[in-house]
């Protein structure tokens, strides 16, 4: 009997870059180590920071405690910091907070206060507003809070824009949530411009850089992947799409999975070639922990498959800037000390 194990099986791993985090994930997640640096815990955080379980757990094993709404805040804590999570926040919010007499600190992606601007911008020019995106996602709440009552429209699908019956189809401009899928996007545009010609679009492209940027990626490499594996949460839109895009690029299968535990490891003992990406929340730590379980279980050789080079950052808030972030203050998500 061989006291040798047998040779472990060949896989490739096409690994996307860019992947995981974006700058304003990246600059939302540092607004709430910075406060709790600077203020110390409690930290309070209305509505998941970013949309992902390691992450939020990460910073409440820091000090920060996550509530949904405002009013959760307990009386004696009333001068502790509160941050909006990058989704956004209706106008309501921080009138809210003001009403209050809380400190805010709003850690809103600039890319979305960008399109709250531009929707402004359509119902200040005299245009319905029609928001392309999903039913009930934070940030179309979000963005839809920033006009009265009935200035909006969402629209989720081209079948919905075949029911759209505006007051006056003349005026008429559109906006889309930042986390769609670039092709289903251009779809339900496509079919808005088509009934409403007058229809204006935005000044600047909705759909952020960082999710056109790792769909093209997942495009690029979906093809010939016995399995495609997207690391994200359930709830997050970009992640969601990602795994779409996969399916029609030509993956046998994808699937979202959050960590290395929900690899369904015995539907893939026989692949040879592997897809893997990560949605703009999801941190690049969970990524090395699935690289290192298939390492484990297979001779990997990692093919890094790089379509788009980004080096966007954006700045924390001037409230904060005084406080110095090293690597260790991150170390929870991006895995360096």
């Amino acid at each position: 009997m061989s006291l040798f194990s047998p040779a472990k099986p060949a896989l490739t791993i096409r690994l996307c870059e860019p992947r995981g985090f974006c700058a304003g994930v990246d600059r939302a997640i540092q607004i709430v180590v910075l406060a709790l640096k600077k203020y110390g815990a409690p930290v309070y955080v209305r509505h998941e920071i970013v949309h992902n379980r390691f992450v939020v757990q990460g910073l409440q094993e820091r000090g920060a405690v996550f509530i949904e709404e405002l009013h959760e805040i307990p009386p004696e804590h009333r001068e502790r910091p509160v941050v909006f999570s990058a989704h956004g926040v209706p106008k309501s919010v921080p009138a809210d907070a003001q009403a209050r007499n809380l400190f805010y600190l709003d850690a809103t992606c600039p890319l979305v206060s960008k399109v709250h601007k531009q929707a402004m911008r359509h119902q200040r020019l005299g245009r319905h507003v029609v928001l392309v995106g999903h039913a009930g996602h934070p940030e179309v709440i979000g963005t839809m809070g920033q006009l009265p009552d009935g200035a909006v429209t969402l629209i989720e699908t081209e079948a919905d824009v075949h029911g759209f019956m505006p007051v006056d189809p003349d005026q008429l401009g559109f906006v889309t949530q930042t986390t769609l899928s670039v092709s289903d996007t251009a779809g339900i545009i496509a079919r808005l411009q088509e009934r409403f010609p007058a229809i204006q679009a935005p000044s600047a492209e909705s759909i952020c850089y960082a999710t056109t940027n790792r769909q093209e990626a997942v495009k690029e490499t979906a093809a010939g992947t016995d399995f495609f594996l997207i690391v994200g949460a359930p709830n997050s839109s970009n992640s969601k799409r990602l795994v779409e895009v996969a399916e029609r690029a030509g993956a046998k299968r994808a699937l979202l999975v959050q960590r290395a535990a929900e690899i369904p490891w015995d539907e893939i003992e026989t692949i040879g070639t592997l897809g893997l990406s990560a949605g703009a929340s999801a941190p690049q730590i969970i990524v090395d922990e699935i690289v290192d379980a298939f390492n484990a279980r297979f001779n990997v050789s990692i093919d890094l498959a790089v379509t788009a080079i980004e080096n966007e950052n954006f700045p924390v808030l001037s409230v904060l800037r005084d406080m110095p972030l090293v690597p260790a203050d991150m170390a929870f998500v991006n895995g360096n000390a």
